[in-house]
């Protein structure tokens, strides 16, 4: 067992309910064997209750719970920044070509490499990623994200029209291949399985239907998709299944407790009512919703509906891996929103991007904060001396404010150290001056 001594932030309860940041300037973190946190409280108080644990000391900056990053495109991590795009002109001479390279399974390994290490280095310890559309990338992507430590839930992609062609399959296909990848992985140390229909425009109702199918079949398995996310992507939905986007999943038996769709920019007031009948759950990704033009995402519709809602980054419509970026243009668009904007503080925006994607992927009994039980998920935020944050966060008159400057001028570099389970996914003292802040990178 091993005390983490640091300056920690995390939020315990939701505070959009109520809940508020919990701050400890000297706190001590005990966790065992196991990576479970077993104590917590001011570092001596700690000590004392523990005085045959060791310390591990991490001096200055912040440690705060492990992101959890809702919805993020693992073949995309070679194609961000493309600017100047709607969301259909984008996928198709943006993200499909790309996608369409999967195939290759050499490609494939080396993207799966770069995307997990991508999330890793921003502090992301938990992503539901969207896989790929060929099963032999989705099997690099596991490998990849086992070696390197992150929990995932992620799967194959399915998709039988509008698509170009290489990336179509079948019902059966779908259903066979998804199957024999579920049986491979999920469950399978950190990783989990999620059905993956890329979009209701490109899926016909039987492709739909094996993909409800294979969900029974698979028992905690997830589903994702994408739902609202542009007014065209939502007209041609609706002229295919003469429904609303959301009715086109729910009528095939994919919306429930289980389900995280992307996006929802522009959902109808039925639509949430579905949603949270269902109990299901939307990331929110505001960086590619700018990017592309989507528009500026309804929080407090969401919230009035009472649907869960989380952060995702997104990648290839986005604009990278960061939480920290992705919470802060969340701030932005509900400033622009005017009289209907939420006003999102430095504690929401942490919590967006911790504890609530945590209870959206069903881990909120294990992850999303730094309490007594809960897994030592964590980063901790270190930038360089006399770089803006770090003369930021010296400045800081109180925790809150602390918190904003991360989320204002953190980026991935500044992430000195990062852990699932207490072992190192990202080791401190990559920088020099970090050496001797840390003398072991794992905890336990």
């Amino acid at each position: 067992m091993r005390i983490v001594r640091a300056s920690v932030l995390d939020v315990p309860e939701d505070p959009f309910r109520g809940g508020a940041l919990r701050a400890e300037q000297d706190a001590g973190i005990l966790v065992d064997g196991e990576g479970v946190i077993g104590d917590r409280g001011p570092f001596a108080a700690v000590k004392r209750r523990n005085p045959n644990a060791g310390v591990c000391e991490l001096d200055g900056g912040l440690l705060l719970p492990g992101f959890v990053d809702a919805h993020v495109h693992f073949p995309q991590a070679r194609i961000i920044g493309g600017l100047g795009l709607p969301l259909l002109d984008w996928l198709e001479r943006c993200a499909l070509p790309e996608e369409a390279r999967m195939a290759d399974l050499g490609y494939a390994r080396r993207i799966a490499t770069e995307f997990v290490s991508g999330l890793a280095d921003a502090g992301t310890t938990t992503a539901l990623v969207f896989g790929a559309h060929f099963a032999g990338a989705v099997d690099a992507l596991f490998e990849a994200a086992s070696e390197r430590g992150l929990r995932i839930a992620s799967g194959l992609v399915v998709s039988d029209r509008r698509l170009r062609p290489e990336l179509h399959t079948t019902a059966q296909r779908a259903y066979d291949e998804g199957l024999a990848l579920a049986r491979r992985w999920h469950g399978e140390g950190r990783c989990r399985y999620a059905v993956t229909p890329r979009f209701a425009l490109s899926c016909s109702a039987e492709l739909l239907s094996s993909c409800a199918a294979l969900h029974e079949a698979v028992p905690g398995s997830w589903i994702t998709s994408h739902v609202n996310e542009n007014p065209a992507e939502i007209a041609a939905v609706r002229e295919l299944f003469g429904s609303s986007y959301v009715e086109s999943y729910r009528r095939h038996g994919l919306i429930g407790p289980r389900t995280v769709l992307a996006h929802d920019v522009h959902p109808t007031d039925p639509e949430l009512e579905c949603l949270a009948g269902g109990g299901a759950a939307v990331a929110h990704c505001p960086t590619s919703n700018a990017s592309l033009g989507s528009g500026l995402f309804p929080l407090h519709r969401h919230l009035a509906h009472h649907v869960p809602v989380a952060l995702g980054t997104d990648v290839g419509g986005g604009t990278g891996y960061s939480m920290f970026k992705e919470g802060l243009q969340a701030y932005f668009i509900q400033r622009l929103r005017g009289p209907d904007g939420v006003p999102l503080t430095a504690t929401h925006l942490l919590h967006l991007a911790t504890g609530a994607g945590a209870a959206a992927l069903g881990l909120a009994a294990e992850i999303g904060d730094l309490g007594v039980g809960k897994r030592f998920d964590a980063l901790w935020l270190r930038p360089p001396p006399d770089s803006p944050l770090d003369v930021g966060l010296r400045h800081a008159e109180d925790a809150e404010q602390a918190l904003a400057r991360a989320f204002a001028l953190g980026v991935s570099s500044d992430v000195a150290g990062v852990w699932v389970d207490g072992e190192a996914v990202k080791p401190a003292g990559a920088r020099p001056e970090l050496v001797t802040a840390m003398r072991n990178s794992d905890i336990v």
